[in-house]
């Protein structure tokens, strides 16, 4: 462990400045001395998986971007997540374990009892040895039930969507915020809402793990897409926000058709069917005094403008309806 936090610190003293540097190693200390306080019985494996994590984090962090050193902030947070979620699903297999030897030994000690009236004291034992393994059936429940509920919070406290692994609603609703509470920018930002054509059906037809294996081939299309200032958002169910940041419309709607293309020009295979995926997106520009609800707003009409149309295209809807 000790060897892991000298190069993790190489790694930091490379690339950021002191105070960045600090800042990174106090969150990455906070997020495992809390791993391991909620561990009930912590090992140096569950140590070793979050410090390689983080240094893989760190190795991809850009000094010069604000964006990229908070990244690196959640991604500790995210790791710290990961092993509780790997500890809850160790409890569980334990817990069914449990469980099936408790209903083994109750049926076991119903056979025998019968026949070991005078031997008591080997029902007696019998009976020790299943109030033992149900008292360690609810210690595995409390701590199955601590581990939930630190998760659920952590998602909470979480800008950083679990699942495709990009920016989520809630951290959408922060940067809108930001953004539109300044009144007035020097350049022109663009928002689209992507929306998979379709997602019910793909998910009736071949099961919710390939529909999540779709959103995250979109979410990985969507970062190979973009330039480094655009961001992207998962909106919630199938639908995606992206921000495009000093382009005007015209750059606006090349980079919407180019995600239309790189999208439908690609089949993916699952279970030996192949999936065919498409996207209609809406878009809209920033106009000086929106609020965030506006922004969104235009750009969901857009959508619905493109999915009446046929699906698989772009539409755009200004500040004035056209």
């Amino acid at each position: 462990m000790y060897n892991h936090t000298i190069q993790i610190t190489v790694l930091l003293g490379d690339l950021l400045e002191k105070d960045d540097l600090k800042s990174l190693v106090t969150q990455m200390y906070k997020e495992l001395l809390e791993n391991i306080d909620s561990q009930t019985k912590p090992n140096k494996e569950q140590v070793i998986d979050y410090l390689e994590d983080a240094i893989e984090t760190i190795k991809k962090i850009d000094d010069e971007k604000i964006d990229s050193i908070e990244e690196a902030r959640l991604a500790f947070t995210n790791a710290y997540k990961k092993i509780a979620k790997k500890s809850i699903s160790s409890y569980k297999k334990t817990n069914g374990k449990f469980a099936e030897l408790t209903k083994l030994q109750q049926e076991t000690l119903d056979k025998v009892k019968p026949h070991f009236i005078d031997v008591p004291s080997i029902i007696t034992r019998f009976d020790d040895i299943q109030t033992h393994m149900t008292n360690e059936i609810e210690k595995a429940n409390e701590i199955i039930h601590m581990l939930s509920k630190q998760i659920i919070e952590l998602e909470e406290n979480s800008n950083l969507d679990g699942l495709t692994r990009v920016f989520n609603r809630k951290a959408l609703d922060i940067y809108l915020q930001n953004i539109t509470k300044k009144g007035s920018l020097q350049h022109e930002l663009h928002l689209l809402i992507l929306d998979i054509d379709d997602f019910k059906n793909i998910n009736d037809t071949y099961g919710h793990v390939a529909g999540d294996k779709i959103l995250i081939f979109l979410a990985n299309l969507l970062r190979k897409t973009l330039r480094d200032g655009d961001k992207v958002f998962r909106y919630g169910g199938e639908e995606f926000v992206v921000i495009l940041n000093r382009i005007d419309t015209k750059q606006c709607k090349e980079i919407a058709q180019r995600i239309l293309q790189n999208i439908s020009n690609n089949t993916l295979l699952y279970k030996g069917h192949s999936v065919n995926v498409t996207i209609s997106i809406g878009a809209t520009r920033y106009n000086n005094g929106d609020t965030p609800d506006m922004l969104i707003e235009r750009a969901d009409k857009a959508l619905y403008k493109s999915k009446a149309a046929g699906k698989n295209q772009l539409n755009t809807e200004d500040a004035h309806g056209t």
